[in-house]
Formats: structure tokens, C-alpha cells, sequence
């Protein structure tokens, strides 16, 4: 055990009881994205609080992409203003407390309430996206350059213990529930609650254990919505000397935004398209969430080892893989070879791009540059979900079509990876280019 979790993989003076608080808040969050944003609630909103209508895909996808939009917006100013005052742990707190009464507030959502359905998802998905970019920036301070990959894939594997937990537990009472002759107006409020105080309760581990290692910097600004525009586009002129961070970042538009795709999108595709049940669907993302905890630790380690340009190229060609499968499966059997490759490529991506975005960004402008790293994937959890609703809405429900369609975003992200070199992006980051 302690070859796998190496002090010296750590910056020094950091503990690795720090690391596991750490990688504590992605065991809190995943809840959120597993239950709220892929498996329960989306599903349950296009077809319970939307009745089905022909644009509830397209609702849901809109008010994802609102969210993101604050984010985008705003996190770069916020990131660095936490960086001036050493702040980012204590924003952390702030903007968890504030996902997790709002995940708690998307109880009240019942059937036709789809305009408060959506005013909350927005409130909790802008929250918890916050958190998502402030506990990337701690990536930098606890790891070795050399081990990021590694550390990076902790956090995801352990995110996708939490994932699958939640699930677990919700999977659990939902049977239960449907045993008692329950719909999903009774039991789907349930499930909400239950992944806002596994949330809370684990992220309280986090903030017990991980410390601000930042030292403050003086003429902090007060962040209002002016401030956070000047600052990112401030933070946008001072990146552009960073080329294969901003390389990186276009890339990550690119193949984020299929990624999104599934996170937003599978318990809507596989239950109206391939003919899931509700409990047959949450026992597919939790299987997604076991091959996607395999997927973030194994390939944490093999990125150190092969590059880790090489170990996103492959996760790449895996989802483009997983899109034609999709696209093509008439049976819920080869929809699970999908859902499972998918889960892989999952884990092993969204570690790897978080791992080469804190190799690329210079230490001391740590919450700065994850600002700009959170609009990049934001973006892209606009153009990815954003283009599917279009697509399936214009198409007439054509979901085999918006699938399929994603195919084109890896393919893309694939080819703008290709001139990312991580060693000179490395360099620029340390002052030595």
C-alpha cells in the first residue's frame, strides 16, 4: 500500500493524510454528477417533470449550459482573487455548502414544476462546478511534477468510490420504494437528500484534513461580476505566452464536450432510446462508475509512466469507440459494451487532462490558470450537451443521430492534441523557456 501512495510523490511537507482529505472532495462531489446529473434526475426530468415534451432534452441541456456560462464567467476572477489572499480552501467551504442545500432543495421538484426544476438545477450545477475547478488548483501544491498523473488519479478513483456509493445507497431505496408500489415523484425527491448529506459529511473529511498551502499576495481586489470579466480577460492576455497550455485548453473544448455528452445525457439515451427501466439504468452507471474507478487509477499510474499525452490520445480513440457503439447498439447487450468502454475512457481522460493542466500552469498563479482550465471545460459542457439537444430537437428525437454526432468532438480533440508538447509546457510554467 504504501508503494501505491508514496510520500514521494508529494511536494514537500505535505502529508498524505492531506492528500487523502484531498482526494476526499471528489469522493463528496461525484455523488452529485452521478446521481443528480447522470443516473436519477435528468432522466426523471425529461420524462416525470416534463411529461416527455419533445423539448425537455434540449430544457435540460439549456439550463446545464446556463450554468456553465456563470462559470465560465466568473471562476477566473474568483480563482484569482483566492490566489491573492490564499483564500482558495475557505471558497471551497463556501461554494460546497451552497451545492449542497441546493442538491437538497431539488426534493421539492415534482412533476409539471419544470421551471423551478430548472432554476435549481442551474443554482446547484453553477456551485458545484465551482468546487470542481477550486479543488483541481490544490492538484499543483500537493504533487510532484512527476507524480501529477498518479495523485491526479487518486482523486478521480476515490471520486468514483463516492459516485458509486451514492448510487448505491439511492439504488438501494429505490428498489425498496418501487417494492412499496412508489413512482418516481415519491421516490426521486429521496434520492436528492441522500446525495446532498453524503456530500456534505464526506466533504467535511476534506476540510478537517487538507490545509491552504498558498501564501497570501498583497492588494487582494474585491470580486464582483466586473471584476471577474476584467480579470479573465487579464488572465486570457497573461496566458498567451503559456501556448501549450492554451493548446491544451482547446483541446480540452473539444473532448470535454463529448464527455459531457455522457455525463448529461446516458440515463436520458439509454432509457429513452435503448428501453431502460429506471433501476435498470442507475445499475448501468453504476457500472460505468466501477469501470471508471479502474480507468482514473490505473491509467494515473501508466500516464507517469507512458506520457501523458500518449494516455489521452488512447482514452480518445476509446470514445470515439463508445460513440459508434452507441449509436449502433438495437439491444440493451451492446449498449453495456458501450457503457463500459465509455466508463474507462472516462476516468483515464478526465484524470489525464487535469494532470497536464497542472503541469502547464506556473505555480504561483495556481487558482488563476484552473480558472481558465474550469472555462475551457465549461465550454465545453455548453457545446457538447448543448449540440446534442439541437441535434436530437431538430432531428425530430433523432438521439442514434446526436450520438453519433459526438464521435466528431474526440475526433477533433484527438487532432488538436497532436502539437501539445508537455515538457516545453512544463518548462514555460517554471520561468525556464
Amino acid at each position: 500500500m504504501t508503494a501505491l501512495f508514496s510520500r514521494e510523490a508529494l511536494n514537500p511537507g505535505v502529508r498524505l493524510r492531506e492528500v487523502f482529505g484531498w482526494a476526499m472532495y471528489d469522493f463528496a462531489n461525484s455523488g452529485y454528477t452521478t446521481v443528480v446529473i447522470t443516473a436519477v434526475f435528468a432522466a426523471y426530468f425529461v420524462g416525470g417533470v416534463a411529461g416527455g415534451a419533445p423539448w425537455a432534452t434540449l430544457a435540460w441541456t439549456s439550463a446545464l449550459s446556463i450554468s456553465y456560462l456563470i462559470v465560465m464567467l466568473t471562476m477566473p476572477g474568483l480563482g484569482a482573487w483566492a490566489d491573492r489572499v490564499a483564500g482558495k480552501r475557505r471558497l471551497l467551504m463556501w461554494v460546497t455548502a451552497g451545492c449542497v442545500i441546493s442538491t437538497a432543495a431539488l426534493a421539492l421538484v415534482g412533476p409539471g414544476q419544470v421551471a423551478l426544476g430548472l432554476l435549481i438545477l442551474v443554482i446547484s450545477n453553477t456551485f458545484f462546478s465551482y468546487g470542481e475547478s477550486l479543488t483541481a488548483s490544490f492538484l499543483p501544491e500537493l504533487a510532484q511534477a512527476q507524480a501529477m498523473g498518479r495523485v491526479s488519479g487518486w482523486g478521480w478513483a476515490l471520486g468514483y468510490i463516492g459516485g458509486m456509493l451514492t448510487l448505491g445507497v439511492c439504488l438501494a431505496y429505490v428498489l425498496a420504494a418501487q417494492a412499496r408500489g412508489e413512482t418516481g415523484a415519491q421516490f426521486v425527491p429521496v434520492t436528492m437528500l441522500i446525495t446532498a448529506m453524503v456530500y456534505g459529511v464526506a466533504a467535511c473529511v476534506t476540510f478537517v484534513l487538507m490545509r491552504e498551502h498558498a501564501k497570501p499576495q498583497p492588494d487582494a481586489p474585491v470580486v464582483g461580476m466586473l471584476a471577474s470579466l476584467q480579470g479573465l480577460a487579464q488572465t486570457f492576455r497573461d496566458a498567451r505566452p503559456y501556448k501549450d497550455f492554451i493548446r491544451l485548453m482547446a483541446c480540452a473544448v473539444a473532448y470535454q464536450g463529448g464527455v459531457a455528452v455522457a455525463i448529461s445525457l446516458a440515463a436520458i439515451y439509454a432509457e429513452q432510446v435503448i428501453g431502460f427501466q429506471a433501476q435498470e439504468t442507475m445499475v448501468l452507471i453504476f457500472v460505468l462508475n466501477i469501470a471508471a474507478f479502474v480507468g482514473a487509477f490505473v491509467f494515473g499510474y501508466a500516464q507517469d509512466r507512458m506520457g501523458h499525452k500518449l494516455a489521452l490520445s488512447l482514452t480518445l480513440l476509446g470514445w470515439i469507440l463508445t460513440c459508434v457503439i452507441a449509436a449502433l447498439s438495437s439491444t440493451k447487450e451492446v449498449f453495456w459494451w458501450a457503457a463500459a468502454i465509455a466508463g474507462i475512457c472516462m476516468g483515464s481522460s478526465q484524470s489525464s487532462g487535469r494532470a497536464m493542466a497542472g503541469l502547464m500552469a506556473p505555480p504561483e498563479r495556481l487558482g488563476e490558470f484552473f480558472g481558465l482550465w474550469t472555462f475551457a471545460i465549461r465550454l465545453a459542457s455548453i457545446v457538447g450537451p448543448l449540440s446534442y439537444g439541437l441535434i436530437t430537437w431538430l432531428s425530430g428525437g433523432n438521439q442514434r443521430l446526436a450520438i453519433g454526432s459526438t464521435s466528431l468532438l474526440f475526433v477533433l480533440g484527438l487532432v488538436l492534441l497532436m502539437p501539445v508538447n508537455v515538457a516545453r509546457g512544463r518548462r514555460m510554467a517554471l520561468g525556464q523557456d
